[in-house]
């Protein structure tokens, strides 16, 4: 038997992952130090939760460190409360060459009502780096349902718009340093 010696290949990272495989949750209860003055939880404090279960399922998927590259889209939808549970869920909708991004979704849970209603949604971009923080690649995404086939077509689609959104900034960047090359 001959020996593994590309690094990807020793840590595993060249199969492909299945979505379930990466998934991620993880349950806060919001305390007062949590709270803005009307006991509601800070919007900044739910990002951080949000931010730590993507990271989570990125890790899970990459099987390396995880840098967060963006938070592209955050909706806060309802108040959260002292006293409540929120329970974070992230799963990985489209692997790229070193980036991921996640999905996530925030519940809060009335413990003493027994309620349960959506509170927050993100989207995040990960990278993967090593110990010196250069980007590594990172495994496919194998998807096994429908759902999850539609969160990866939905996730090339929000791709291709930053990167439309990118470079029209690129260019109008590039037009008005040569406004100001030919007027100076």
């Amino acid at each position: 038997m001959s020996e593994i010696t590309d690094p990807l290949q020793q840590r595993g990272a060249v199969q492909p992952r299945r979505v379930a495989d990466s998934q991620s949750e993880m349950t806060e209860l919001v305390l007062p130090n949590d709270t803005n003055t009307l006991g509601n939880l800070l919007g900044g404090r739910l990002m951080h939760f949000i931010d730590l279960v993507g990271a989570m399922a990125a890790y899970r998927h990459s099987r390396a460190h995880v840098v967060t590259a963006s938070m592209e889209h955050i909706d806060f939808i309802a108040p959260v409360h002292v006293g409540d549970l929120v329970i974070l869920k992230a799963s990985v909708n489209r692997a790229f060459r070193t980036s991921m991004e996640i999905g996530v979704k925030a519940w809060v849970e009335n413990a003493m009502a027994g309620t349960r209603r959506h509170v927050s949604s993100a989207y995040l971009t990960f990278v993967a780096v090593d110990g010196n923080g250069r980007r590594l690649p990172v495994p496919a995404l194998l998807t096994d349902t429908a759902d999850e086939q539609r969160r990866y077509e939905d996730a090339g689609r929000r791709r291709e718009q930053r990167d439309h959104e990118r470079e029209r900034k690129r260019q109008r960047q590039a037009t008005r340093e040569a406004q100001t090359t030919t007027t100076a």
